[in-house]
Formats: C-alpha cells, structure tokens, sequence
C-alpha cells in the first residue's frame, strides 16, 4: 500500500510530522482532512513515498547504481552522502515497479549476518558487505534502509517492521529483538534456522503431497478419458453389429453415456465442495478447525504437531531470559508454532491461567493439551533443575531430528497409497479391456 507523509503545525506552533498508509492520494488526502479538522491542523504538505534511481561513487571504486523509496530526492541524497558516498546523479523513476525478495535470499542475509557477528563484525559494516553483494534490487533497497533507520537512532520494532512483507511477521519480530538484545548474534542464528527449517518443511511438504496429488489427477483423468471416450468408440462397434455385450463392457458403457450426458453437473458437484471448503479454511474460524483436527490426522498430523512443538521450543529457547515468567517471551513462541489452534489454547489457556491464578510454566502447558508428553517431560525436568532454557533447545533438536526421519516415512506411506491407486486403475482398464477383446460375433 502507497505510504504518505504529512507534515502540519499544530495550533501552539508544534512541528508534526506523520507516516501513514493510503489506498491512492485521494484517499490520503481524505485522511490528512479529517485529522487536521479534528486537532485544528495547519497542512504544510502531503507528500507520497516514491521510487529514486541514483548514480554514486566513492573514491578508486567504480559508480555504482541503485534505487531507493523516499519522500523527497533530497532525503535520498542525504542519506547517500550519509553512507559515505558521492553522489553524481538522482532521479525519481517513473512507472516505479516493486520486486519481489525470495525467501532463500531472507535466509541468507540473516544466516550471513549471524555469521559474521560471530567474527566480531559491527552490524554496519556487515549491512555494507550485504548490500554490495545481493544482486537484487529490493533486497539492497530494504538493507539500505535499516541501515538509514539504524544510524537515525529508530527503535527495532519501526527499524524492521515496515519490512514485514519481505521477512515475514514472525523474523521481522526477532530482528527487531535481537537489535535490543545482549546477543544480537545468538538470536540471528535462531532465525535463520527458524527460517531454514520452514523451509525445509514447506519443500518436503510440498513434494509429499504436490507430485503424489498431481499423479492421483492424472490417473483419474486417464480413467476418465478412456471410459468417455476411448472405451465407447469400441464397444458401439459391436452394438451396431448387434453384438450382445458381457456384463462389464455393458456396464461400462452405461457410464460412460451417464458421463457424457451429465459431465457439468458432476463437475460442479465435485469442484463446488472442494472450492467452498478451501474459501472456509482461509476464515479464522475454518482455520483453527482444520488446525486443531489436523494433528489429529494419522501419520501425517503426528508430524505436523511435533513440528509445531518444535518451532514452539526452538523460538521459546532463543527469547528466554531465565527471569520471571517471560509471558511475552511465550506468547511470541505460540505465534510462531504455525497452528493456529495451539496459539489460541496456549493464549487462552496456559497464559491466562498464569497471570489470573499465578500458575506454574509447566501446569498451564499441560492445561492446554497440545504438548506432548515428551515436551511437557522435558520443560518441567528443565523447570526443577534449573536449566528451562537448555532444555527447551534439546527438545528442538530432538524434534528436529524425529520429524527428518518421519518426513521421509509420511513420503514412503503416501507414495505407497499412489502406486496402490495407480495399480488399482490400470487393472480396471486391463480387465475391461480384455473383456471387450474376447466378445464374439452373433451366430
């Protein structure tokens, strides 16, 4: 969404300036109206964020080129000057079109600065070394600006929180953390694994479930054009010879007519359930349905569950402090755990009942039924000896490494179920194949 700036004096004489989101200008201006109405502002200007292209150099190093979003080609040429650089060239660009960012440069710009925090690097220095190397353009032109917002002395939350569309919610959150935290390094490393390990499971997911479902529809297409095609041209032969047909291949055939005859009505019986129950899952109540039924699921829903628990470990390992009970600390984790259900017993659950009734970690994790016994083994073992923190990292990787494993056999059982389908279809075609082979001429 197009931001905007607006810049005013109060009626004491105070110099306000405000960001805001906007569908267009129009609507901007709407906005500007009615706050400057109803706290008696005088508007000095309304100004729409926008897209610089610029040329720069620094000495002995050849001009490099760039582009950057900003109010004014003078905050670009600041900021610039700023970084060091000369500045030969700004202009703003017309049709400004934003790219994308992938995922995997995500993970590499928080993987690669958890790296070389470890070697005693300072942040701007890394942000340089980053943005000289990443060769796309949205990606150098969000470093830039953490770079900008940092030296301005911005908060972690405002720093990484307009780039929640390119990080995502959850990494944008820890960013924000680790810029405040006493080991920046430490909290980067967690979110590039973070980041890697739901990659890693997105990919497996996909290839789990995408190909065998791909295969599963092919297979039905076959089928079904062979029975309402293929299969019919053959047999209306031998009905036109007069010949009578085995059980079968009259069978057969009858389906094959009923498919011809009410294909749109099947069609929209089919795809209509499918349809409405994808639209149902996206709302918030089909959601937290589908995810407090899905861990339910065999084979399958075990994996997904100790995943979640997983991420739950590994998030609640990273922000732990070890003091108090860390409510906001438990609450992050529970966000991030990518079960909606789970989110909601342990908001609703586990929190309320240790802030109200002033109840242990461990009870209130138990209260919320969606930790296994194994979890709830190692955070109360972690709770008498003193070690929640440590504990909590062991079952992470304890998961981590269960959940590779199970990965592998839910691919092995689904593709099993595949080849038994795929088995199951062929034998059909070949037995009504060969009855339509063997039928003889009358007399």
């Amino acid at each position: 969404m197009p931001q905007f700036r607006l810049k005013a004096v109060s009626g004491n004489g105070r110099v306000i300036q405000k960001e805001f989101e906007a569908e267009n200008k129009k609507d901007a201006q709407l906005k500007v109206d009615r706050l400057s109405k109803a706290n008696g502002l005088n508007v000095q200007a309304v100004d729409q964020k926008v897209t610089f292209m610029y040329k720069v150099k620094r000495p002995g190093k050849p001009a490099l080129t760039g582009e950057q979003e900003a109010y004014s080609k003078d905050e670009v040429e600041k900021a610039l000057v700023k970084l060091g650089y000369q500045v030969v060239s700004i202009n703003k660009k017309f049709l400004a079109m934003k790219g994308g960012v992938p995922h995997t440069e995500v993970v590499t710009f928080i993987s690669l600065s958890a790296d070389l925090l470890k070697q005693q690097l300072t942040f701007d220095e890394i942000l340089n070394l980053l943005y000289e190397d990443t060769g796309n353009k949205r990606m150098k032109e969000v470093i830039k600006t953490i770079q900008k917002d940092l030296k301005d002395g911005k908060e972690g939350s405002e720093v990484y929180g307009k780039h929640e569309d390119v990080f995502g919610k959850f990494a944008a959150y820890m960013l924000s953390v680790a810029s405040t935290s006493g080991n920046m390094g430490l909290v980067f490393e967690s979110t590039a694994k973070f980041l890697e390990r739901d990659a890693e499971f997105k990919k497996n997911m996909k290839r789990s479930l995408m190909m065998p479902a791909i295969t599963v529809m092919a297979v039905i297409g076959v089928v079904l054009f062979y029975v309402g095609y293929i299969f019919p041209s053959t047999a209306e032969l031998f009905v036109d010879m007069g010949i009578k047909l085995p059980p079968m291949t009259a069978k057969t055939l009858a389906i094959s007519y009923w498919l011809e005859a009410n294909w749109i009505m099947l069609l929209i019986v089919t795809l209509s359930p499918i349809i409405g129950f994808i639209y149902w899952g996206k709302t918030k109540k089909g959601k937290l349905f589908i995810d407090k039924y899905i861990i339910k699921i065999p084979v399958i829903g075990d994996l997904l569950h100790k995943t979640s628990i997983e991420i739950f470990a590994r998030v609640f390992y990273t922000l732990y402090s070890g003091s108090g009970q860390n409510i906001e600390v438990i609450k992050v984790a529970s966000e991030a755990c990518r079960n909606t259900y789970m989110e909601k017993q342990i908001k609703d659950i586990a929190i309320k009942r240790m802030l109200k009734d002033g109840a242990g970690l461990i009870e209130s994790m138990e209260d919320t039924g969606v930790f296994t016994r194994t979890a709830l083994s190692r955070f109360r073992l972690g709770a008498e000896s003193g070690s929640l923190r440590e504990n909590a990292r062991q079952l992470a990787e304890y998961y981590e490494v269960q959940t590779t494993y199970k990965m592998q056999s839910v691919i092995d059982t689904i593709s099993l179920f595949v080849n038994l389908f795929i088995m199951i279809a062929l034998i059909g075609i070949t037995v009504v194949s060969s009855e339509s082979a063997v039928i003889q001429p009358n007399g």
